[in-house]
């Protein structure tokens, strides 16, 4: 009787799985293992909002297995020690896993590849799990990695992606590897798991892809997919999104492959230089305001009362549902770095606390793109909230429905409550700097002046 292990990290789902698709193929009896580690707790990761999504994709996820004859083991502790144990227990001659990216889950494999080889077992490592193409496999001359989106888009979408796969049909378990129980449902912002993961993607492909080349920066209309979740823990898998969405097909379609082209940029950057979670990955020599003025203008970032409405909305709209439209995104990153001139670790820190989506190569590299320390090919590109509300708010509908104090104000008007009498604001703050002040002391500390 021959025995594998399959190892589930950020690809929590049964189609389109090609660890548990290899480890079928080679064994009568296979154990899904699902480890949490507690490293992800001590490391500030386990944000409240996360956590309640994992629960629903694990339930989801041993539910599917049940249905199919088998079950998800549960385990708790050191993933190399968990995994080992288990496949002792299994008598497993084979563990299979989706191939890392970060730091942390590089070094992950590779302590698991020299435990399990000193214990006469085998790893076998899977690309194009939780990215379309793997990193590393789009290189340009002279580099390891692409630093520029455009040339990589152009390469990757010139890649043959491998075909879809089904889930299986059966999934035999051996019998006597005990499980943890599975983490209890906690109320979440959104529901996860790989059902609720396929049917919002199917309604997205009927409903709202033809329109989103038209609509993807439309704040109020909200007229994005909302996968960014389902994406991160797996319960979707990226090759097949594309692979469908490609299908379809037409500019909407064309415009949100670029988007999931974008998180595999984002990946194969941090692949390269996993060092840039957490430090610039081009230095501009910052030097960022530190101090209680500073710390006072990010608490109210934090809390959304900045008196700039539209970043306002969007730090509402995080604390409220673990989520952000990416254009307030954008909006709220660029205010904090260089209006404000903090940190964009500060930033990044806070939406790994709220973000359902919350993302190590996504978040720590977006943030870097805004704050001019990543890979934008204009560092020093400042978005005016003013402008961008009206450009992406036009009638203020999206501040109307995140910022209270101001839902009596009409039309545009509602970018600019400073100019509106005082009984018009119903307590909304200040501003806590003019625009061009923020300007001025950017430019003066990125030495751009004169």
């Amino acid at each position: 009787m021959r025995r594998a292990v399959v190892l589930f990290t950020g690809d929590l789902r049964l189609h389109d799985h090609p660890p548990l698709r290899a480890a079928l193929a080679a064994a009568d009896e296979v154990v899904p293992l699902f480890v949490r580690d507690p490293a992800v707790a001590r490391a500030g990761f386990a944000a409240p909002n996360r956590l309640a999504f994992l629960a629903d994709c694990l339930a989801d996820l041993d539910a599917s297995l049940r249905e199919r004859g088998g079950r998800l083991v549960l385990r708790e502790g050191d993933p190399a020690e968990q995994v080992c144990g288990v496949a002792a227990e299994a008598d497993a001659d084979e563990v299979h896993v989706a191939a890392a990216d970060s730091g942390f889950a590089q070094a992950r494999e590779d302590r698991l590849r020299r435990e399990l080889t000193a214990a006469g077992r085998r790893l076998h490592v899977h690309d194009t799990v939780v990215t379309a193409v793997p990193p590393g496999a789009l290189t340009p001359q002279g580099s390891d990695h692409f630093a520029v989106f455009t040339p990589y888009f152009r390469h990757w979408s010139g890649y043959r992606l491998r075909d879809t796969l089904p889930a299986p049909r059966t999934v035999r378990v051996p019998d006597g590897v005990r499980s943890a129980p599975l983490p209890k449902a906690a109320p979440g912002p959104v529901p996860g798991g790989e059902s609720e993961a396929r049917r919002r993607l199917t309604g997205w492909l009927r409903g709202g892809l033809a329109s989103y080349d038209r609509g993807q920066d439309d704040l109020a209309g909200d007229r994005t997919s909302r996968l960014s979740a389902h994406l991160h823990f797996g319960t979707l898998s990226p090759v097949e999104t594309v692979h469908r969405a490609r299908a379809v097909g037409g500019a909407g379609a064309e415009a949100f492959v670029r988007q999931l082209c974008w998180r595999d940029f984002n990946r194969q950057l941090l692949a390269a230089r996993p060092r840039v979670s957490g430090a610039d990955y081009r230095t501009r020599q910052d030097r960022w305001r530190t101090g209680r003025a500073a710390q006072a203008d990010a608490a109210a970032w934090r809390e959304g009362r900045t008196g700039y409405p539209v970043v306002d909305a969007g730090m509402r709209q995080l604390r409220e549902e673990g989520w952000m439209h990416n254009r307030a995104r954008l909006l709220v990153a660029s205010f904090l770095t260089k209006t404000l001139y903090v940190d964009w670790r500060v930033g990044a820190a806070h939406f790994l606390e709220l973000l359902v989506d919350g993302d190590v190569a996504n978040n720590q590299l977006n943030w870097q793109w805004v704050a001019g320390t990543g890979t934008d090919t204009r560092p020093n590109r400042v978005l005016n909230p003013v402008a961008q509300g009206r450009r992406h708010d036009p009638d203020g509908a999206y501040v109307r429905r995140w910022v209270p104090e101001l839902a009596g104000v009409e039309g545009a008007a509602v970018h600019e409550p400073w100019k509106l009498p005082e009984a018009d604001r119903k307590k909304y703050p200040d501003r806590l700097i003019e625009l061009s002040d923020g300007l001025a002391r950017f430019r003066q500390a990125r030495g751009l002046e004169g």
